[in-house]
């Protein structure tokens, strides 16, 4: 093993350059969003390295990955721990909920059903106050 395994991906500029897009803006947006975010601020990254940066971000649990409604990926910069979003479908403002209801109730059903080391995602789409 070398050190690079140990230490994490490489901090590259295009990383530093994604995780800094990723940190100006609070909604979820995809890697096309992302990218021309970069490209109009003057940041030369092709859209592969993006895709790819923002998948290593996702599973180094610096940002959140979910699908929209339409099958896409978006990204965000999210707190830690565990939670769920409340999205806008039209203009993407996102809220962190933490539905204890829910939980218990996947705890249940998964018990009653002899399932353990039950994962879940849970992402509501609606309207905004603004946008309704």
């Amino acid at each position: 093993m070398t050190s690079t395994d140990t230490a994490g991906p490489r901090r590259t500029r295009q990383r530093a350059a994604v995780s800094a897009a990723m940190g100006r803006n609070g909604e979820f947006r995809t890697a096309q969003e992302i990218h021309a975010a970069l490209r109009d601020s003057g940041d030369s990254i092709g859209l592969a390295t993006v895709y790819r940066t923002l998948a290593q971000l996702a599973e180094a649990h610096e940002i959140d990955c979910i699908r929209t409604p339409d099958g896409q990926a978006a990204y965000r910069r999210c707190s830690s721990g565990h939670h769920h979003h409340l999205i806008c479908r039209n203009c993407g403002r996102t809220v962190e909920i933490s539905p204890p209801a829910f939980e218990a109730w996947a705890d249940q059903i998964a018990s009653e059903n002899g399932f353990t080391q039950i994962d879940h995602e849970l992402e509501l789409f609606g309207r905004c106050a603004a946008c309704s």
